[in-house]
């Protein structure tokens, strides 16, 4: 993870220092004074995710982090579009079209259209329903709305948060669970913006109950868990819980690599309680040791995390690390599913990937 996060890095400043320079020869006739401004623009907006995430646990100005984090965040998928879009640009030119001008703009242009329809699709997550039979005593049909990866804070706002607490409640749930990543990088918006009132409004009789995801240990693991006091959700890590139409309900700790040395049980030592003759639902924010899982009989897992890559190709290179990155598959045993999540981390664009929300119909031998 450590090695990818360098390489998204270096490809990252690459991607920058390319745009910058043919951005130079488009305007190589300006005053110097304009360059040198146009320089200094540039490279503050290059730099903006850094220095906000460098500050997230700072008492800003509330609005300030907030843009900084738009703008941060939405400049990583512009490099990568434009980047791309000048090299396709500049390869058609040498080629087919050698008296073609203005491949700066046209390339500009291009990318304007491929973040505008990044934008729009990202304006309605997918509702997938997924009715399950399983040969194992479960008192009736229970309706459980999964939902993963929110990252409640400066991208994903109290407003939208509203809309996602009226989306899961419209589906009358009897039980709610979350995969993880609730939250972003820092509960200080969380707070601000007192994010905890919508939360309270969500409704299951049967409970609300999350695993922990890699962004809650970002934004600290411990204060993660005083937040969620103030709403109804249950936050558990490594542990079993019976629910009341017989559910074995399993929430298994992130294996995040920030832990701080603190230890996820092994998976055999989690599912040696498991009674394998009742139904289970495990939920796990990465979706990792599947066929592992598979093999130790596990019914239902529900995982989040890969966003399947949120912005392509990012959702081909989450299909090669992963052995399910996303949507519902039913292996020999478990019915698994990885949810492309409710939110997205960062700008609010998805290309090629689709926001989600799982509606589950469980049922089984009376």
């Amino acid at each position: 993870m450590g090695t990818m996060l360098i390489l998204i890095l270096v490809c990252f400043l690459i991607g920058n220092a390319y745009i910058f320079i043919r951005a130079l020869q488009t305007i190589k006739r300006a005053h110097w004074s304009v360059k040198v401004l146009f320089g200094i623009i540039y490279w503050i907006l290059a730099l903006q995710l850094f220095i906000v995430m460098a500050l997230r646990h700072s008492n800003l100005p509330e609005f300030l982090p907030k843009i900084m984090f738009g703008i941060g965040t939405t400049w990583m998928v512009f490099v990568l579009y434009m980047t791309l879009a000048l090299l396709c640009v500049d390869i058609i030119k040498r080629l087919f079209l050698r008296k073609l001008q203005h491949s700066f703009f046209i390339g500009l242009g291009i990318t304007a259209v491929i973040l505008t329809g990044g934008y729009i699709n990202n304006l309605t997550p997918r509702v997938e329903n997924i009715d399950i039979k399983l040969d194992k005593p479960l008192k009736g049909t229970t309706t459980i709305v999964a939902v993963s990866d929110l990252h409640l804070g400066y991208g994903t706002g109290k407003e939208k948060l509203k809309k996602f607490v009226q989306m899961i409640n419209e589906q009358k749930p009897d039980l709610i669970i979350i995969g993880g990543d609730l939250i972003d990088n820092s509960l200080i918006p969380l707070y601000n913006e007192r994010m905890d009132e919508e939360l309270r409004e969500l409704k299951a009789p049967m409970g609300i109950y999350m695993a922990p995801g890699n962004h809650e240990y970002i934004s600290g693991i411990d204060e993660s868990y005083c937040f969620l006091e103030r709403t109804p959700i249950k936050m558990f890590a490594d542990s079993i819980i019976t629910l009341s139409n017989g559910l074995q309900l399993i929430l298994r700790d992130d294996k995040h690599m920030f832990r701080e040395g603190k230890n996820t049980a092994s998976l055999e030592h989690l599912i040696a309680k498991v009674d394998k003759e009742r139904a289970s639902f495990l939920v796990e924010h990465q979706p990792i040791q599947l066929s592992q899982i598979d093999e130790e009989q596990i019914d239902i897992v529900f995982c989040g995390h890969t966003h399947h890559g949120q912005i392509w190709p990012g959702n081909i290179v989450t299909d090669i690390i992963f052995e399910q990155s996303h949507g519902y598959r039913k292996w020999n045993h478990s019915h698994i599913v990885v949810s492309s999540g409710l939110s997205l981390w960062g700008p609010p664009i998805r290309i090629g990937t689709k926001s989600d929300m799982i509606v589950f119909k469980v049922s089984g031998k009376e």
